[in-house]
C-alpha cells in the first residue's frame, strides 16, 4: 500500500540550477537584468515598507558563512549565501547561495530557489540600476576590474540599462580575462582586454570593481582615478576586505544601500565613522541628488544588501507562472489535523 499523498500545502516549488538556467534562457538574459533592475528599483521606492538588519555573518579564516532576511510584512525571505575566495584553488565556486520565500500570515514556504545565478544576476541589476541614477550623461564606456564569475552580468546588465557599448577588461589572472572575452563574444559589446587596471580605466565612464581576496586592497589608488567617472565597487563585501584607496572616497559623494551594513563590510569601513554618505534609496525617491554635474565623481559603495534578494525572488516567483520550470518538493508536514503531528507519522508507517 503506498504512502498517502502529501497536501497541496507541503508542496513548495523549487528551482534548480538547471531550471534556473532555463528560465533566463526562456525569457532572454537581458531582459531577465533589465525586469530585475526595474523590480529591484520599485522595492526600493518602498524601502520603509521592509523589515532592515545586518546580515548575519559567520566569519573563519577561509571567508564568510551569511543568513539575509528581511519582510515587508506580507512576504518574508531570506538568503544562504557564502563567500569564500580559496575555493578558486579546489576548482570551487567562491560564492554559492540559496533563497526562500514565505508567506507573513501563515509562516509557509512559497518557494524554495537555487541563488548562486540569481545572486550574480541580481548583482549585476543592482549596479546597473544605481548607475542609471549615478553615472555621467551618455556614458558608453565601463572598465571591469575583476573577470571572476559575475563579470560578464555586470557587463550585459550596463549594456542593457545604461546603453554601455565598450567594456575594458583587466584581471591579475590573464585566463579570467581570456574567458570573458569569449563569452562577450556573441554580443555587440565592444571589449578590449588591457594589461593593467591603469590602462583599463582609461576614458571609462563607469568604473566597476569585482574582486574577490578577502583582503585589505587598493586596486584603484587616487591618482588612477580623474573627475566624472562613476565607481561600481562591489567587491568589498565583509569586514577586512576594500578595493579602493580612501583617498578616493575623500573625493568622492558615496552612496550605500544601508549604512549599518555597508560601514563594517563596504569600503567606507576603512574611514571615519561620520564619514557622510547618502543612502540611494534616497535618490530613487528623489528625497536626495545623486548626479549633480559633470565633475562629479560618484561611489556606489555597494555590499548587496537582503531587499535586493528579496526582489529577485519575488521576480522569480511571477516569472515562473504558467510554466513548469520548477519541481514541486514535499518539505512542510501539513496533517489533516494540525493537533495530530505523530498521527500522520504513524499513518505512514502503517501504509
Amino acid at each position: 500500500m503506498s504512502s498517502p499523498l502529501p497536501s497541496e500545502k507541503a508542496l513548495v516549488p523549487f528551482v534548480s540550477v538547471e531550471n534556473m538556467m532555463r528560465l533566463v534562457h526562456h525569457i532572454g538574459i537581458e531582459t531577465v537584468l533589465t525586469e530585475l533592475t526595474d523590480v529591484i528599483e520599485a522595492d526600493f521606492r518602498r524601502w520603509g515598507s521592509f523589515d532592515k538588519t545586518p546580515r548575519v555573518a559567520s566569519h573563519s579564516g577561509e571567508g564568510v558563512i551569511e543568513l539575509m532576511p528581511t519582510s515587508d510584512g506580507e512576504i518574508y525571505s531570506f538568503k544562504y549565501v557564502n563567500g569564500h575566495p580559496k575555493n578558486m584553488a579546489q576548482g570551487l565556486q567562491t560564492v554559492t547561495a540559496f533563497g526562500l520565500l514565505a508567506e507573513v500570515s501563515t509562516g509557509y514556504p512559497v518557494l524554495l530557489t537555487e541563488m548562486t545565478l540569481l545572486t550574480a544576476l541580481r548583482t549585476a541589476a543592482t549596479s546597473a540600476m544605481a548607475a542609471r541614477h549615478l553615472a555621467p550623461k551618455g556614458a558608453r564606456t565601463m572598465a571591469m576590474i575583476g573577470n571572476g564569475a559575475q563579470a560578464e552580468f555586470q557587463a550585459l546588465a550596463m549594456k542593457a540599462v545604461c546603453g554601455i557599448d565598450h567594456i575594458r577588461l583587466y584581471d591579475i589572472d590573464p585566463l579570467a580575462t581570456e574567458k570573458m572575452v569569449r563569452n562577450l563574444a556573441g554580443t555587440v559589446l565592444t571589449v578590449t582586454a588591457c594589461n593593467s587596471s591603469q590602462s583599463a580605466i582609461e576614458n571609462a565612464d563607469i568604473i566597476t570593481t569585482c574582486t574577490a581576496d578577502k583582503q585589505y586592497a587598493t586596486i584603484l589608488t587616487d591618482n588612477m582615478v580623474g573627475s566624472g567617472v562613476h565607481i561600481n565597487a562591489i567587491g568589498g563585501d565583509c569586514p577586512g576586505k576594500t578595493e579602493l584607496h580612501r583617498d578616493i572616497l575623500l573625493r568622492a559623494d558615496t552612496f550605500v544601500e544601508y549604512p549599518p551594513q555597508t560601514r563594517i563590510e563596504g569600503e567606507i569601513q576603512q574611514i571615519d565613522a561620520d564619514y557622510p554618505v547618502t543612502e540611494f534609496w534616497q535618490v530613487v525617491t528623489g528625497q536626495a541628488t545623486g548626479l549633480r554635474d559633470a565633475r562629479q565623481i560618484t561611489l556606489f559603495d555597494s555590499v548587496g544588501f537582503a531587499i535586493e534578494d528579496f526582489s529577485a525572488l519575488r521576480y522569480v516567483r511571477d516569472r515562473l507562472r504558467g510554466t513548469r520550470l520548477y519541481q514541486d518538493l514535499d518539505i512542510i508536514a501539513d496533517p489533516d489535523d494540525p493537533r495530530d503531528l505523530f498521527g500522520m507519522l504513524q499513518r505512514a508507517k502503517q501504509a
